[in-house]
């Protein structure tokens, strides 16, 4: 309607007062008749973003502090890991998570339902697949060179595939079609980095 609204003003301005009657009267038909296509064709895209169960709010409930975890465990091989090849990885998980951690939380919000906040995560942690103890995650942080990539790549691996169970979990029982598409990705980015994972551990 604010397409066709001007060109009314302009008809009913240039033109006699018959035609800018014809004017209004298929400007108002054309607005409802574009009215009645959109509300039919906008309804599924506009309502996909709320359209979620209870399926799709825990995995992103879950998967925040899981993806938190993550990306600490990956901040420390910038200093610590001695290998080039854990630094890059652990680049490219940190590059990959952050914005997930991100989505995920703006999806809660729209929802209106609560994100978890960091210590929160530190409570749930024992109900993720995956997730790091307090212990592991100090044995982590006082471990440097071969050591640290070693403990690094063990712990990742198991984090990896908590993950892929969430995943599939959302895969099998989400609603919400951008929560299922991003554990479609998850699933494959995180395979994928186990197979590189298991590779490096030889």
């Amino acid at each position: 309607m604010a397409v066709t609204l001007p060109a009314a003003v302009i008809l009913a301005a240039c033109g006699s007062s018959s035609d800018a009657q014809h004017a209004e009267h298929a400007t108002a038909m054309g607005g409802m008749s574009m009215m009645s296509t959109s509300t039919t064709t906008a309804s599924p895209s506009s309502s996909a973003g709320q359209v979620f169960n209870n399926a799709d709010v825990q995995f992103a409930t879950q998967m925040i502090p899981h993806h938190e975890q993550a990306v600490t465990m990956a901040k420390l091989a910038a200093a610590r890991a001695s290998s080039t090849q854990v630094k890059q990885l652990a680049a490219d998980i940190e590059k990959a998570q952050a914005p997930e951690i991100q989505q995920m939380s703006d999806w809660l919000q729209a929802w209106g339902k609560p994100v978890p906040t960091s210590m929160s995560g530190h409570d749930m942690g024992s109900a993720m697949p995956g997730m790091m103890s307090s212990q592991d995650m100090q044995k982590l942080m006082d471990s440097t060179g071969a050591d640290f990539d070693r403990m690094f790549l063990t712990m990742m691996i198991s984090h990896h595939e908590g993950a892929l169970s969430m995943a599939r979990t959302e895969i099998a029982q989400g609603q919400n079609p951008d929560a299922i598409a991003l554990a479609h990705r998850i699933q494959s980015s995180q395979t994928a980095q186990i197979a590189t994972m298991k590779t490096l551990l030889g």
